[in-house]
């Protein structure tokens, strides 16, 4: 490698899991070199703008090497920050990759490689159901400014942080531990995802101070440290920024909480929603040119695809944003979903030069929690798919 190596350690202490998150949440471009004394060769990973492009491990390429190289338990790496000159063959997102690799290898899809006292070790399935330990990807953002934290607060295992359905306005970023986030269910409590390091507990929502009910319970796993934000400034910045860009934010927070649905509904082996009659192709999965819109009037769906299968994921209406947006990476529409409609919609087309401009210009804290919340709606939305194939 030619470039400064910016980042290395060792697999024992931060996995492959992990390192996608952290080079994801920094838009890395680079070369990630992985090296195990039980094989002969280093495999690597090409990243462009924080997702995998291509990959290598002995005699696989592309994808298949990428995953391959989760079940490397032990050994180190080294990211290494340049120019990648090389085909991207890997269309997957970031976290579709993960939690395809993780399932893998909870199924031994995946051959893992290490010590053999630790290979032996089961692993156990991914700890969906209510009830067990979730061993779901740990979500991490970016570093956290501490300009904007206002107090520190300590959360012994256990202790809730909010209730689902409850009523407040604050907002958190996690300093130090993890975070499990649940959903009530007739089977009771299903975990939906976890929080590490640099992820927000809380919603743009916040800052319209309107009375908005928690979606879901958030509780400390293990001992946590919490900084509490100075939500004053944050709405401050909030109103700064324009009607449209405004509107997307708070887009983001419902469509999660769709999802979430979503993924609660099919666990419990719900039947997917039904879509109206006449609805007509808006934009097309994989569409290269499609442009960014706002909902005006009427519904539109976001329609996701699993084993060929059209799953409707979540509904469209007045000033939800969806399209292909600049800087915003959701797994959704346009490479992994379709965008439908009824006749007569109307949607407003927004400039992605002024949205790509406005992005550039908010704090590190706006970006990682837009981040954060981008990378949510991803990996619940590959969740619900794997509920709703029985995994």
């Amino acid at each position: 490698m030619n470039g400064r190596a910016v980042l290395e350690g060792s697999l024992s202490f931060i996995n492959l899991a992990e390192l996608f998150q952290i080079l994801g949440s920094n838009n890395s471009t680079g070369t990630l070199r992985v090296i195990s004394q039980y094989a002969p060769n280093p495999g690597v990973i090409y990243f462009v703008k924080g997702n995998p492009v291509n990959g290598t491990n002995g005699s696989l390429r592309g994808l298949e090497a990428v995953y391959s190289l989760f079940g490397w338990i032990d050994g180190k790496f080294e990211f290494a920050q340049e120019n990648v000159q090389v085909d991207r063959v890997i269309k997957n997102s970031r976290m579709e990759i993960v939690l395809d690799a993780l399932r893998m290898l909870d199924d031994a899809a995946i051959k893992k490689l290490g010590p053999a006292s630790l290979e032996a070790m089961p692993q156990g399935k991914r700890g969906l159901a209510p009830g067990k330990k979730s061993n779901l990807p740990v979500i991490k953002g970016s570093m956290v400014d501490y300009l904007y934290i206002v107090q520190e607060e300590e959360y012994n295992d256990g202790r809730v942080v909010v209730k689902e359905a409850s009523h407040g306005k604050w907002i958190w970023v996690i300093l130090e531990g993890t975070a499990t986030v649940t959903r009530e269910t007739p089977q009771g409590p299903l975990t939906v995802a976890r929080l590490g390091e640099g992820s927000y507990i809380g919603a743009f929502s916040s800052l319209l101070f309107q009375d908005i009910a928690r979606s879901a319970t958030v509780t400390a796993e293990g001992d946590a440290r919490l900084g509490l934000l100075d939500t004053q400034r944050l709405a401050g910045e909030f109103r700064t920024l324009s009607n449209d860009f405004r509107n997307a934010l708070v887009s983001l927070d419902r469509r999660l909480r769709m999802v979430t649905d979503r993924a609660v509904e099919w666990f419990l082996k719900k039947p997917p929603m039904a879509l109206p009659k006449g609805c007509e192709v808006l934009i097309p999965a994989g569409s290269s040119s499609a442009g960014a819109y706002a909902m005006e009037e009427g519904e539109a769906y976001v329609i996701g695809q699993s084993e060929n299968t059209a799953l409707p994921l979540v509904v469209l209406k007045k000033d939800d944003i969806f399209g292909n947006i600049p800087l915003i990476d959701m797994g959704h529409e346009p490479r992994n979903a379709m965008i439908v409609a009824p006749k007569g919609i109307k949607a407003n087309k927004l400039d992605p030069r002024e949205f790509e401009k406005t992005y550039n210009q908010l704090s590190g804290t706006f970006k990682s929690m837009i981040y954060c919340i981008c990378t949510s709606i991803a990996l619940t939305t590959r969740l619900a798919y794997l509920f709703r194939k029985g995994k």
